[in-house]
């Protein structure tokens, strides 16, 4: 078992490191502000399968094998380079906000809008009636609205978004061995114990970027300069990130 004391300075040197801005942070925001809370918890879900596998490849002695290979490191950081241009590339040329209608935030500003009069569509806070002429009622939930596949994108960008860092499976592999000390139990569950603690506080970090970016897409929906200069600063934080990764 991990000290109280070595925990604290842990879970400590954890809070500044998540506080740092970087690319999952600039994805987290971007993702959460245009496309909703859902899926900035799905980015969030994908950056902390991501960090459970650098771990565990921290753990396996996968960080050692990048440092005595340059070729592989190398390999690593330019294909992670590229895939953060491409997404910021792709933030840059999006049109704008496609935020469901049924999502979280952004319901209560599609509600205030009130109801229409039209014959053949109804729409309630939580279920879509769809009439067609001749035929019956068929109810549909606004959950359905939110389909699988702008999740699972979400999901994907987050996961390789952190996966394809070598430098977060280094920062794994240079962090978590100064907590390890072989007198306190068996290293295997020290090392568990630091993982679940990474992944818990990332957790929550990502939780309060995604819940705090999505409390403000409404307003920024109303103010199309808003959203222009949100696509322009993240896209440009992205491919920044991009050249940096390539070039350190």
């Amino acid at each position: 078992m991990i000290s109280a004391h070595l925990l604290a300075v842990y879970v400590a040197a954890l809070f500044v490191v998540y506080a740092v801005p970087g690319p999952d942070m600039a994805l987290l925001l971007q993702t959460s502000i245009a496309r909703g809370v859902r899926s900035g918890f799905a980015a969030a879900a994908g950056l902390g399968l991501s960090r459970a596998i650098h771990v565990t490849l921290s753990a396996c002695g996968m960080a050692a094998l990048l440092r005595n290979a340059p070729w592989l490191y190398d390999a690593v950081r330019y294909a992670g380079a590229v895939y953060l241009a491409w997404v910021g590339i792709q933030i840059f040329r999006s049109p704008g906000f496609a935020l469901p209608a049924g999502d979280g935030h952004g319901a209560r500003a599609a509600g205030a809008a009130g109801a229409t009069s039209a014959a053949n569509v109804t729409t309630v806070t939580t279920v879509t009636t769809v009439t067609t002429a001749a035929t019956v009622p068929r109810t549909v939930p606004a959950e359905a609205t939110v389909t699988a596949q702008p999740l699972r994108a979400a999901f994907v960008k987050g996961l390789l978004t952190n996966l394809l860092n070598p430098k977060a499976l280094l920062f794994c592999s240079v962090l978590l061995p100064q907590f390890v000390r072989p007198d306190a139990g068996p290293v295997a569950l020290q090392m568990v114990e630091l993982g679940v603690v990474l992944l818990a506080i990332g957790f929550c970090f990502d939780a309060l970027y995604a819940t705090g970016a999505a409390r403000i897409a409404n307003w920024m929906r109303a103010h199309p300069l808003a959203q222009t200069l949100q696509r322009w600063t993240f896209s440009a934080a992205l491919i920044g990130f991009a050249l940096r990764l390539s070039l350190d």
